[in-house]
């Protein structure tokens, strides 16, 4: 797949975040967890309720949405149809389901 034009990338960044930011409130209501969402443009923080936090921001110059995590910082890259993690090959969705999850204490699932 060619790079996408930083244009594009933004643009499909943009929705993820958007989603994300959607399904996570979702989600956190389903599980009766304690999940606040900060957005400030290409940047979301996830704070938890033992204060722990989850960053997902875009990174146009890499075309990569990148996750930091108590379980460690991750970056996925869109391969035509999803956001697909370059070391491990996990799914953005399945994978911050996890990373959340283990944050919360409460299974939280995306999507």
């Amino acid at each position: 797949m060619p790079p996408l034009t930083e244009s594009e990338f933004l643009v499909l960044a943009g929705q993820a975040l958007d989603r994300l930011e959607a399904d996570i409130e979702a989600a956190a209501d389903a599980a009766d967890a304690d999940v606040e969402i900060n957005r400030t443009g290409n940047v979301m923080e996830l704070e938890f309720e033992d204060g722990s936090k989850i960053i997902v921001n875009s990174q146009a110059p890499m075309q990569e949405l990148w996750v930091a995590a108590r379980a460690g910082g991750f970056h996925f890259r869109h391969d035509g149809g999803k956001w697909i993690d370059t070391r491990s090959g996990a799914e953005l969705y399945a994978a911050l389901s996890g990373y959340m999850s283990q944050q919360a204490g409460a299974t939280l699932k995306l999507g």
